[in-house]
């Protein structure tokens, strides 16, 4: 049970803007062969999607203080950003897996307003498939 919170709380905190890694610790869970690969790919699938959520969570209610001096971005960073957005659409969350902007991605989500269904069906496709991968290839070289 332990290696299932560990992989689930590396999972959502990878999907945050902190930084952490949750390929390793599935890898290592995987490759110990005790649990159910379907199990470790649904527990890290979730943990990362959640993590997202709250990005995207952040994302809708940050705007309202985009004034203040300590926000993270300027108005033209911000700007960018959203006709980035605008541009791609919410196709654009298929890339939520990517490494560095991946996670922004989700908040911008948040912040354009993107609907939450569309948006956990797609980061979940875009996520579930990199685990799906990731475990492809690991369990390859067993």
């Amino acid at each position: 049970m332990i290696g299932y919170i560990g992989l689930f709380l590396s999972a959502l905190v990878a999907a945050t803007i902190l930084p952490m890694q949750s390929e390793a610790v599935l890898a290592g869970l995987l490759l110990s062969g005790e649990r159910s690969v379907a199990a470790l790919l649904g527990v890290a699938t979730t943990g990362n999607v959640l993590g997202s959520v709250i990005n995207w969570v952040l994302g809708r209610y940050l705007l309202r203080f985009k004034d203040h001096r300590w926000f993270p971005s300027n108005d033209a960073q911000l700007a960018r950003a959203q006709n980035w957005y605008r541009r791609y659409g919410r196709w654009s969350l298929l890339g939520s897996w990517l490494p560095v902007v991946g996670d922004p991605l989700t908040v911008v989500a948040g912040a354009m307003r993107e609907p939450l269904v569309p948006f956990m069906l797609l980061v979940t496709l875009a996520k579930g498939t990199r685990y799906l991968v990731l475990a492809a290839l690991v369990l390859s070289w067993i």
